[in-house]
C-alpha cells in the first residue's frame, strides 16, 4: 500500500479511519488515525481500503462529514428489492452507483458501511454482498422483532428493579416472575450448605447458574452465586433476610391448587351424604378439647362417665375428616402428597385446606360434630379391660388450654369432676405402661415462635395437663391397634425395637438428670411402621398405631379409613399391599417434613442467639461428639436448645458452665460459643 492510503480498521469493535504511513517489518503497517495516534496493523486487521487517492490524517474528519448524510439504512430496502430476484452479489462500489449514482470514495464508503452493518437484507460473501431471499428477510425481521422485544423487556425489568431497590412497591409482570423464580431456585441452593456441609464457593462451582439467571445477575452487576441471588431477592423485597430456604428447597407444597380449594368449598357448601348412618349419639357427654391457645385444627376431645354397674368409662373422641372425603378423591390425594401438617416457627402449612381443617373437620365448642369415639374401661392398674369404637356425634362442651386444665387440677375445681377423674386414670395408665417396660427420657424441648421480626423461645413445659392428653392419645392408639389386630385389619402399625440400654452400673457413673437421659436417648432405636402389629418398646405396648390426628397426619387418616370401613361392614379401602405402598410414599414425605421442621427450628435458634451476643447462658455438658477434639454437645437450659461447642480446656460431662455466643451465622448453620470464667461473669453482672 502507498503512503497516504486511507484504510478502515477496528478498535474494540468500533470503526476507525487512518492513513498508511510506512511499513512495520515485512507484513505490518504503521497507520495514523485522525487523533494522531499510531497503530501497527496486520493486513487482516484492515477492513476496508480506499483505492486511487491519498489522504492526510487532518482530512479524515471532513471525509467522514461527507459520508454521514448517506448513512440511511432504509435505502438498502430499495436496493434489495431490485436485486433479490436475480440473486447476484454486489460490491460496495456497485451499491454506491445503485443508491447514489456516484462512485467517489465517500459514496463507496457509505455503501460499505450500510452493507457491513446490515443484518436484514444482505449477507457478506467474500468482498461482495448477496441479497437474502424474501423468506430469509421475513425470518430475519421476525428475529429482530423478538430481540427488540427482549431488549425492551430487559430494560423495563431493569427499571422496575431500580424502583424496587428504592423501596417502591412493584407489580411484577409474568416475564419478571419467571426471572425471579429462576433466581429463587438458584438462591435456595444455599440450603445445601447445611444439608451437605459444602461451603459457598464449592456450592457456586458445583451448581453453575442457568442462562436466564446468569443473564439477570450480569445485567444487574451482581455476583453470580447463590448468595448473590439471595441478597438480590432480599434487596428487591421479594424475600425476607430469614427466608426459609429449607422449605423452598423441599418438595413440600406451600399453596393448595385451585382445583383442591374449589372442591373444599363445594364440600362446605354442599356436604356429602354421610356414609355412617348409624352414628352413636354421644351429645349428652361433657366433652373437653385441650390444646394450645393458638391451635386451630382441633382434632381430639375427652369425656368421662360412670356406667350403670359402677365402672367408669373414658371416651377419647377424634375428629372425623373422612366424613368429608373418600379415598383417592382430590382432597385425599392432596393430603397424601403433603403427608402431614407442617409446623414451623413462622406458622403452619396445613394438610387440608383451612376452610375444612379449622371448620367442619374440627371439634368446635358448642357444635354437633362427627367423630370417631373410643370408649375404654380400664382396670384399677390401668390395663384396658374393655373397649368399643364408634362413629359418633358429639357436642364439645369446653375448649380449654393446657394452662386452664393445670389450674383446674391444682385448684381441684368441684364443678368439673370429669377433669380430675380423667387425670387420675391418666396417672394409672402411665404407671401401668412403665410396669410393662415403657422408657421415660425427659429432656427440655424448645418451642420457637416467630411473630413479625421477633423470635420467642420457650421451654415446652411437660405439665400435668399435657401428660393427661398424651396418655389419652396413647390409649386411643393402643385400642385402635388392638381392634385392627383382633379383626386382621391392615393398619399403619407403629413399633419400636427393644433398646440396648447401658448397664445400670455404667449409667450410674454418669451424672443424674440430663446427661444420663441423653446417654439413654442415644441408645433408642428408630420407630418402625408396618401393616402388621409390632411391639412398641418405648411406650411399653404390645401393639400401637396413631389414630388421634387425622386432620394433621396422613397415616392417622389411613387408620380412620380402614377402621370406619370395617365398622360399616364394608370392603376395606386399602388392601395390605395397597396400604404398604401408600405408607412407603407417605413415610418418605413425612421424613422430609420432619427434616424441614428441624432445620427451620435450628435456623431460628441460631438467629435468636446471633441477636443476643452479650447474653450469658447457663449450659450443661451433655455428651462428647468428638472427645479427642474437645467437641461436646451442650444444653442451654433456659432455652431447651442442644448445640455443639468446642472447649479450650478439659471439662467433665454434667459440668455446668457459663457461655456466650462468639459467632453465629444461621444461613451457614454455624454457631460458636466461648466460655466465661467466674470473674468475668461477676463483672458482667455488676
Amino acid at each position: 500500500m502507498e503512503k497516504g492510503t486511507l484504510v478502515e480498521f477496528r478498535v474494540q469493535g468500533d470503526r476507525r479511519l487512518g492513513i498508511v504511513e510506512r511499513p512495520d517489518g515485512k507484513t505490518r503497517w504503521f497507520v495514523v488515525d485522525e487523533r494522531g495516534q499510531s497503530h501497527s496493523l496486520a493486513p487482516r486487521q484492515i477492513t476496508y481500503t480506499f483505492i486511487g487517492q491519498t489522504y492526510k490524517p487532518s482530512e479524515i474528519a471532513s471525509f467522514l462529514e461527507q459520508v454521514k448524510p448517506y448513512l440511511d439504512p432504509s435505502s438498502l430496502e430499495v436496493a434489495w428489492e431490485l436485486l433479490v430476484e436475480d440473486g447476484e452479489t454486489v460490491t460496495p462500489d456497485q451499491m454506491a452507483n445503485l443508491l447514489f449514482s456516484e462512485s467517489a470514495a465517500p459514496y463507496c464508503y457509505a455503501a460499505y458501511c450500510l452493507l457491513s452493518d446490515d443484518k436484514l437484507y444482505f449477507k457478506q460473501k467474500g468482498d461482495a454482498y448477496e441479497a437474502r431471499t424474501a423468506a430469509q428477510v421475513a425470518e430475519r425481521k421476525h428475529q429482530l422483532e423478538v430481540e427488540a422485544l427482549k431488549a425492551k423487556g430487559q430494560q423495563e425489568f431493569l427499571t422496575r428493579v431500580e424502583q424496587a431497590l428504592k423501596g417502591e412497591v412493584i407489580e411484577w409482570g409474568r416475564h419478571d416472575r419467571q426471572r425471579l423464580e429462576g433466581l429463587e431456585k438458584y438462591a435456595a441452593l444455599l440450603a445445601d450448605t447445611v444439608r451437605t456441609g459444602v461451603n459457598y464457593d464449592s456450592l457456586a462451582r458445583a451448581y453453575p447458574p442457568s442462562a436466564p439467571v446468569l443473564e439477570t445477575m450480569t445485567m444487574l452487576g451482581r455476583p453470580t452465586t447463590p448468595q448473590g441471588a439471595f441478597q438480590l431477592l432480599v434487596d428487591l423485597g421479594c424475600w425476607s433476610p430469614n427466608e426459609n430456604l429449607f422449605l423452598r428447597r423441599s418438595s413440600i407444597p406451600i399453596q393448595f391448587p385451585n382445583k383442591v380449594l374449589e372442591v373444599a368449598q363445594q364440600r362446605l357448601d354442599f356436604p356429602p351424604i354421610d356414609s355412617d348412618t348409624n352414628r352413636l349419639d354421644l351429645t349428652h357427654l361433657k366433652v373437653y378439647t385441650i390444646d394450645d391457645e393458638t391451635t386451630t385444627e382441633i382434632d381430639d376431645g375427652l369425656s368421662w362417665e360412670v356406667l350403670a354397674d359402677g365402672r367408669e368409662r373414658l371416651w377419647v373422641h377424634i375428629a372425623d375428616p373422612t366424613r368429608w372425603l373418600v379415598p383417592e378423591d382430590e382432597l385425599d390425594l392432596e393430603a397424601r402428597k403433603r403427608g402431614s401438617t407442617v409446623y414451623l416457627p413462622t406458622g403452619m402449612i396445613p394438610m387440608f385446606p383451612e376452610v375444612l381443617a379449622t371448620g367442619p373437620m374440627s371439634l368446635i365448642q358448642g357444635r354437633v360434630c362427627c367423630a370417631l369415639s373410643f370408649g375404654i374401661v380400664l382396670g384399677t392398674t390401668g390395663v384396658v379391660e374393655d373397649y368399643s369404637i364408634h362413629t359418633s356425634l358429639i357436642k364439645p362442651t369446653y375448649r380449654l388450654t393446657y394452662e386452664d386444665v393445670d389450674e383446674m387440677l391444682q385448684l381441684r375445681v368441684q364443678a368439673e369432676p370429669e377433669i380430675a377423674a380423667i387425670a387420675t386414670w391418666a396417672k394409672r395408665r402411665k404407671a401401668w405402661r412403665y410396669d410393662q417396660g415403657a422408657i421415660s427420657i425427659t429432656m427440655p424441648e424448645a418451642m420457637i415462635k416467630v411473630k413479625g421480626d421477633e423470635i420467642h423461645i420457650d421451654i415446652l413445659d411437660d405439665s400435668p395437663s399435657r401428660q393427661v392428653v398424651a396418655e389419652m392419645m396413647i390409649l386411643a392408639g393402643e385400642v385402635a391397634a388392638r381392634y385392627g389386630k383382633a379383626h386382621n385389619i391392615p393398619l399403619p402399625f407403629r413399633g419400636q425395637p427393644q433398646p440396648e440400654l447401658p448397664p445400670d452400673e455404667e449409667l450410674l457413673l454418669l451424672p443424674a438428670g440430663f446427661v444420663r437421659a441423653c446417654a439413654m436417648r442415644r441408645c433408642m432405636p428408630k420407630s418402625e411402621m408396618s401393616i402388621t402389629p409390632l411391639r412398641h418398646a418405648g411406650l411399653g405396648l404390645d401393639t400401637y398405631t396413631q389414630a388421634t390426628s387425622p386432620i394433621r397426619r396422613y397415616s392417622d387418616l389411613l387408620t380412620h379409613f380402614q377402621l370406619k370401613a370395617h365398622l360399616r361392614g364394608e370392603v376395606l379401602p386399602f388392601s395390605a399391599e395397597q396400604l404398604k405402598e401408600v405408607m412407603i410414599t407417605v413415610t418418605s414425605i413425612t421424613q422430609e417434613v420432619t427434616m424441614v421442621e428441624r432445620q427451620t427450628n435450628r435456623y431460628y435458634a441460631l438467629e435468636y442467639l446471633r441477636r443476643h451476643p452479650e447474653e450469658t447462658w447457663d449450659v450443661t455438658v451433655l455428651m462428647w461428639l468428638r472427645e479427642d477434639s474437645n467437641l461436646a454437645l451442650i444444653l442451654l437450659e433456659d432455652l431447651g436448645l442442644q448445640l455443639p461447642m468446642v472447649f479450650k480446656r478439659s471439662v467433665n460431662l454434667g459440668e455446668q458452665i457459663l457461655v456466650k455466643v462468639s459467632h453465629a451465622d444461621p444461613q451457614k448453620d454455624m454457631i460458636q460459643f466461648q466460655e466465661i470464667i467466674y470473674q468475668e461473669a461477676q463483672t458482667a453482672a455488676n
